[in-house]
């Protein structure tokens, strides 16, 4: 067996090396095909959340199976970043390490960081209106568009402190889950390692500043265009974009700071630094 290949995964500190590495190529890459990478993985963690309200729309379902299981079937999201190829804003904050190592400068990371949020809200309301174009919305008797117009409603309504403690919560899962997928030499162990955190983060209703972006603009479809005359609240434009400036805030902190550079101090700080 050649010496370099093996089944184990990598160690820790060979980890937070591969994610520098990776983190100085993200940040260096050319606008259009981060623009491109981005816009997938909108329409990739939208198409988790388009299969996790299917579960959710289920109401045979005691609250919490119907919670673990949209939070498995979410994963796909993730999943289809990571193994496929994308470029997502949550994942990216791990670029944190490499600046922290001097790799790449504040401009190169806020340059990814801007650039990839926007169009992963391209990507996820682009894939919202083909799902709801598609008529997916109205299945089961219209039980997976109520399903959407409730979560919305419900992110809306969060307390700003809150809705910042369940982004920065959601992406320290996130972002240990991107952190395990690279221990992984294969796409099973990317598998197992990407599934567990993210089912946890969804069924415990942390929130996604991406999936987010899908959420919102679905509903407000739905009220609008299939059951506009619904006893329910009205999804809010400027509720929602306050919503998405704290989870993102939030979703940074947690994915930047509590992962990315508690991990850089433990693994790639220098001696005396």
């Amino acid at each position: 067996m050649s010496d370099h290949f093996s089944f184990d995964a990598y160690t820790p500190a060979e980890i937070a090396r591969r994610i520098e590495t990776v983190g100085v190529t993200k940040a260096r890459m050319p606008l259009l095909p981060l623009l491109l990478l981005g816009v997938m993985a909108g329409a990739f963690i939208g198409l988790g959340a388009m299969f996790s309200f299917i579960v959710r729309s289920d109401t045979g379902l005691g609250p919490a199976a119907a919670a673990v299981g949209a939070g498995l079937v979410f994963s796909l999201g993730l999943l289809l970043v990571v193994v496929a190829g994308a470029e997502l804003f949550t994942g990216n904050n791990l670029l944190a390490m490499a600046w922290a190592d001097g790799r790449i400068t504040t401009r190169e990371v806020l340059r990814n960081w801007g650039w990839v949020c926007l169009a992963n809200l391209l990507g996820a309301a682009g894939l919202a209106l083909l799902v709801f174009l598609s008529g997916h919305a109205s299945a089961n008797g219209n039980a997976v568009g109520m399903a959407v117009l409730k979560a919305a409603l419900a992110k809306q309504a969060l307390p700003w402190e809150q809705a910042f403690v369940r982004g920065l919560l959601c992406n320290v899962l996130v972002c240990m889950a991107v952190w395990m997928a690279m221990a992984g030499r294969s796409v099973v162990d990317k598998f197992f390692a990407i599934v567990l955190p993210i089912a946890a983060f969804v069924a415990a209703g942390f929130e996604h500043s991406i999936a987010n972006m899908y959420v919102f603009p679905l509903a407000w479809l739905v009220q609008t265009f299939s059951v506009p005359n619904v006893d329910l609240a009205r999804v809010d434009i400027a509720q929602a974009a306050i919503n998405l400036v704290v989870v993102i805030a939030g979703n940074l902190v947690g994915g930047s700071l509590l992962v990315g550079l508690s991990y850089h101090v433990v693994y790639r700080r220098k001696p005396g630094a």
